[in-house]
């Protein structure tokens, strides 16, 4: 269990309480779609508890990756990656321990053992990385709050960490649970589907079809430099030379786990989406509202259709799929 958290009042100092209550009716009334701006906040309020030097946060994916939507360094936004993770970083340690991590446990061993982001010719003197959970109790992702400077974070801190952590995790596994339920229902042509590849590209599309229009919007605005003027050209043609590289990537698209996956029947089909979250036949049963032998029906049928052996097989096939 977390430290200071128990059934009665998260033990953090008045200042301490103060901020969060704020934290709490800002991240309410964010939009629930905006998770940049959900991140972006909840830094600038671990920043305001203690010194973070390095913020970054990462969600599970598949079997063993860990997506990096958002990180910053110095006050500097780190770009985005993907890093697969080994069996002694953070993310191992949080799944083996279901807690939190704090540098003191082991003098940042384990924190040192994962791949490094940020300023690389740094090392971190102080880490906190809180486990993000879903209501199952699985784990999620995590964030990672981390100093250039020693004994940078006290119980207080780490109690408040927590805190966030706990009010992120509610507004992502919300929207997840809401995905995961509109997945079961029969698919109309009103009804919001799995997010596809085609889904990525339209939305990377269209923002840097923003970028270019406000670069061209900056050129047209009056007098400026000459040099400021190429650079802004620059980057409408790079603009331009990404919305045209993008469609021809997606020539390059594996459509084989679409393929299958469309070949199924909408019942099919929902039973590969649980197939992911690693249900087992009653399970299938009791969330699809079946009857077990309804559910060896649909797996016998779609392990013939997939031509495989076995269901952690399909449900590979299916990550997939939902990556593309």
């Amino acid at each position: 269990m977390p430290i200071g958290k128990s059934e009665g009042v998260l033990r953090i100092d008045a200042e301490t309480a103060i901020i969060l209550r704020e934290a709490y009716h800002k991240i309410e009334a964010l939009n629930r779609s905006d998770h940049h701006g959900l991140y972006d906040y909840v830094r600038a309020v671990a920043c305001k508890l203690a010194r973070v030097d390095t913020f970054y946060i990462g969600f599970l994916h598949g079997s063993n990756r860990v997506r990096y939507p958002y990180g910053y360094d110095s006050g500097k936004f780190d770009d985005p990656a993907t890093h697969t993770y080994g069996p002694n970083g953070q993310t191992a340690w949080l799944l083996k321990h279901q807690q939190t991590y704090r540098f003191a446990y082991d003098s940042g061993m384990v924190l040192n053992a994962g791949v490094p982001c940020g300023d690389t010719s740094k090392q971190s003197a102080d880490a906190v990385t809180v486990p993000l959970f879903r209501q199952n109790g699985q784990l999620l992702g995590m964030i990672s709050m981390q100093s250039y400077q020693p004994d940078s974070y006290d119980d207080n801190a780490v109690r408040a960490f927590e805190w966030l952590a706990e009010m992120v995790a509610r507004v992502v596994a919300r929207e997840d649970e809401d995905r995961r339920a509109l997945r079961l229902l029969p698919a109309g042509e009103d009804t919001p589907n799995v997010l596809t590849s085609d889904h990525v590209m339209e939305y990377l599309s269209n923002q840097i079809a923003l970028l270019r229009m406000m670069a061209a919007d900056a050129m047209d605005a009056g007098e400026m430099d000459a040099a400021v003027k190429e650079r802004l050209a620059g980057v409408i043609r790079t603009a331009e030379r990404t919305q045209s590289e993008l469609i021809e990537m997606m020539l390059d698209v594996d459509e084989g786990p679409e393929r299958r996956f469309i070949s199924l029947t909408r019942a099919q089909q929902g039973v590969a989406l649980l197939l992911v979250e690693g249900y087992d036949n009653d399970q299938l049963a009791t969330e699809l509202g079946v009857s077990p032998n309804t559910v060896k029906s649909h797996l016998s049928t779609i392990l013939r259709k997939y031509e495989l052996d076995s269901r952690a097989q399909v449900a590979d096939d299916v990550r997939r799929y939902l990556a593309r």
